[in-house]
């Protein structure tokens, strides 16, 4: 994504964008993950700002602190988003960044975030569409028909067509925008190695046609190979 990808915004300056972070704010984010969001944002944020960055690893948040340091604008805490442990009316903006269609009752979790909302605060969270990476299944499944990259569909259970209406119920103002993007690519060994990374069935059914999987690869590449993205965020407001 980073070596191949055409729009030069980048995912997370586009996000931090979005979040419309003004001095003063309240700000919680579910799933931070390795804390990329502020990383690559961090010359941006107004100095008067309170940050929580949540996750439900401990080790993710022992991550996250040795990349942040002391910065007294950001707390840490470690909890499971369906129990959110702050009063209510506690946060002007909540984000969770590709998290939601990983959380087993969606439901709840949105309950949760409208309750810690203060009145006309924002909820901002990401997901893909069914386009996303498409290509890369389609290619896959060419050379063999059984091959699945994951498990579990993620944007059937959270994604941009039937977002909208899984947060509806919770939040009365819902705005969707796409992060237009693509990949370019023209070589087979970094294509493949995502491949043999997602977490499917290919590896065990590619185990012994390593080879002839990569040369598939490299003459279906050899002359570019374009690869959608189909990700964006919904933007809610209580």
């Amino acid at each position: 994504h980073e070596m191949y990808s055409q729009n030069q915004t980048g995912w997370f300056p586009w996000i931090y964008h979005n979040c419309k972070i003004t001095d003063g704010m309240r700000i919680l984010e579910i799933g931070c993950g390795d804390g990329t969001l502020w990383n690559e944002n961090m010359a941006k944020l107004p100095q008067n700002i309170s940050a929580v960055l949540s996750d439900i690893s401990e080790g993710m948040l022992r991550d996250v602190r040795r990349r942040i340091g002391s910065d007294s604008r950001f707390s840490f805490q470690a909890f499971d988003c369906h129990r959110i442990p702050f009063a209510s009316d506690s946060f002007d903006l909540v984000i969770a960044n590709h998290v939601l269609f990983y959380c087993d009752d969606i439901a709840k979790v949105c309950r949760e975030v409208s309750r810690i909302l203060v009145p006309g605060g924002r909820f901002l969270c990401s997901t893909y569409g069914k386009q996303h990476m498409r290509e890369i299944t389609d290619l896959v499944q060419q050379f063999h028909k059984e091959i699945v990259l994951s498990a579990e569909v993620l944007y059937e259970r959270f994604g941009l067509e039937n977002g909208e209406n899984l947060l509806a119920p919770y939040f009365p103002e819902i705005q969707m925008r796409r992060y237009e993007d693509a990949i370019e690519i023209a070589e087979a060994e970094p294509l493949i190695s995502y491949i043999l990374s997602c977490h499917g069935n290919q590896n065990q059914l590619l185990l012994n046609q390593y080879k002839e999987f990569r040369e598939f690869v490299s003459a279906r590449v050899a002359d570019g190979f374009h690869i959608t993205k189909d990700a964006g965020i919904f933007l809610c407001r209580k």
